[in-house]
């Protein structure tokens, strides 16, 4: 999976989480939590989301990895590979 085809899973999966965000206003170095104001349980649901989708395990010490689009986007397409 390349880095935009994972950005676009990231961004669609955030989106269901958070349906008030807009994709268009979501830029890519904005923090889901800090910029994007996604609580601890929103980020939950995000990474279990990802997970169904994608199959991918994200354990909780490489949340940092998914904190923005542009870090989701690298670590996603990063861990799809291997």
């Amino acid at each position: 999976m390349t880095q935009d085809e994972a950005r676009k899973v990231f961004l669609e999966e955030l989106l269901k989480v958070a349906p008030d965000l807009e994709s268009d206003e979501i830029g890519a170095d904005d923090h889901i939590q800090d910029d994007l104001e996604l609580d601890s349980m929103d980020v939950l649901n995000l990474v279990a989301a990802l997970h169904a989708r994608l199959g991918v395990d994200i354990p909780e010490q490489e949340y940092v990895e998914i904190a923005t689009p542009a870090l989701a986007a690298a670590y996603l397409s990063r861990r799809l590979a291997a």
